[in-house]
């Protein structure tokens, strides 16, 4: 049996206050969002949160203690990994802001207080490391960092919402199906493919223009944003005239002479799996897991230490790794970069911090929201559920376990839903055209295996796309 928390009133189906329906079937939105940042915190039932972008999810060994210092002195001693590879600070106090700002900005974490917020980049996490990718990938890297440089340089860019969010694929497709804004995909021979929204045609771009046409792209979304007038925060929002294909013919006139192309469909991101990463270079990277996406700062202090370059940084010893962390959408990190000598005794050495090292962990696409207590919407707390009815193992679709039915942070793609309604989790397949069971309701009074054996069972279901 599930463990019964206090009793709470229920609470109704989500619904954005700013979202209003007026214009038909139109989704009008009368204010710009709420979503927190580092620098705008949001208040929640364990205290304030913030909300910090990782542009591609790049931390430096360095800006990883600072995290860990700032998790430790301001916060509740933890950082939780989001579903864009960003991070998040919580339990933080009510006269935190102005501290967390300042060491922030002394770890180079806030490039541009203007900006911040919209700083959305995600990248294809093993670009570069394991040859795979188009010309092996190593491109992506660098456009993240140029793309979050222009996007800093931008004045049209602050008016984005803080939900509007780039993807860079390397080619493989594993970021390109996350549902973003604005995406690119590494192309061999040196070019791109940029695609906005759901379009069904892309753009074919020089490479080396590739960050200045994303942020065009985006450009030309707030223009037909504002000239639709219904307040959209993403591409999907944009009412019929205005959507994704409007996007595009706008951005045609804005690039030098771009090349439209059908766009081919790619396949369910693949997360990287936990464990050891050769690279044709010879070097070896580290992929790990936060068990539903928590670290807590000692483990954020082993990692920083594994990565450290040849000399150490002031506070770790020398593993003589590449001084780099790689936060990932799947709540993982990868270390790029190591000797193979150390590659293996760190990796022993972060699963003895208890981090997720094995491939085959049944962790491995495990995700929930926050949950109980530290959400006020949440009906349970999903984090100690979604534990105790820990699967055998990490095979099947991933599996989302979420507090309310706003459904915080849920997987693209086909994922098992597990939904907390108060006295009952609702156990469904979501994201699938063909073949998806039945909704299976399991109240909290039942055996918590049978509630396992409903996720299971979800979980095996033959994986599909919509």
């Amino acid at each position: 049996m599930l463990a019964a928390m206090p009793p709470t009133p229920a609470i109704p189906p989500h619904r954005d206050e700013s979202l209003v329906r007026d214009r038909g079937d139109a989704c009008v939105r009368d204010r710009g969002d709420a979503c927190p940042g580092a620098l705008r915190l949001h208040s929640a039932a364990d205290g304030h949160l913030a909300r910090l972008r990782l542009p591609a999810g790049l931390l430096t060994a360095r800006q990883a203690l600072a995290l860990a210092d700032a998790a430790d002195r301001l916060g509740d001693g933890h950082l939780s990994l989001t579903s864009r590879g960003n991070a998040e600070l919580r339990g933080l106090g009510d006269d935190c802001a102005e501290p967390l700002a300042d060491l922030l900005r002394a770890a180079g974490l806030l490039p541009s207080d203007r900006h911040e917020r919209v700083r959305n980049i995600v990248a294809s996490p093993l670009a570069g490391l394991d040859g795979q990718g188009a010309d092996g990938g190593a491109a992506v890297q660098e456009w993240a960092r140029e793309l979050d440089r222009l996007l800093c340089a931008s004045d049209a860019a602050p008016a984005l919402s803080g939900r509007f969010l780039f993807a860079l694929d390397d080619g493989r497709g594993d970021v390109a199906s996350l549902g973003a804004d604005v995406t690119l995909i590494a192309e061999s021979g040196g070019t791109a493919l940029l695609r906005v929204g759901d379009d069904d045609r892309a753009l074919r771009v020089p490479g080396g223009d590739a960050p200045r046409s994303a942020l065009a792209a985006a450009e030309a979304f707030l223009t037909v944003a504002r000239e639709a007038g219904t307040g959209s925060w993403r591409v999907r929002e944009l009412p019929p005239g205005y959507a994704a294909p409007a996007v595009r013919a706008l951005l045609r006139t804005r690039l030098p002479e771009p090349y439209t192309q059908p766009y081919a469909q790619v396949p369910a991101p693949a997360p990287p799996r936990p464990g050891l990463i050769t690279s044709p270079r010879g070097t070896t990277s580290l992929s790990v897991l936060a068990p539903l996406g928590r670290l807590t700062t000692a483990q954020l202090r082993r990692l920083a230490a594994v990565a450290a370059p040849s000399g150490g940084t002031s506070r770790t010893e020398s593993r003589g790794g590449s001084a780099e962390l790689r936060m990932t959408p799947w709540r993982g990190v990868v270390l790029p970069g190591l000797p193979p000598e150390t590659a293996g005794p760190g990796l022993r050495e972060l699963a003895t911090a208890g981090l997720v090292t094995d491939p085959a962990s049944p962790w491995y696409g495990l995700g929930a929201c926050t949950g109980r207590p530290g959400c006020a919407k949440s009906l349970s707390d999903v984090r100690a559920d979604a534990a105790a009815t820990l699967p055998g193992n990490g095979a099947g679709l991933p599996v989302h376990w979420s507090g309310c039915a706003r459904r915080c942070g849920h997987p693209h793609g086909a994922w098992v839903d597990v939904v907390a309604t108060g006295d009952a989790y609702e156990v469904s397949v979501r994201g699938t055209r063909h073949g998806a069971p039945a909704t299976t309701t399991v109240p909290l009074t039942d055996p918590a295996d049978r509630l396992a054996d409903a996720v299971a069972s979800a979980r095996a279901a033959t994986r599909t796309t919509p």
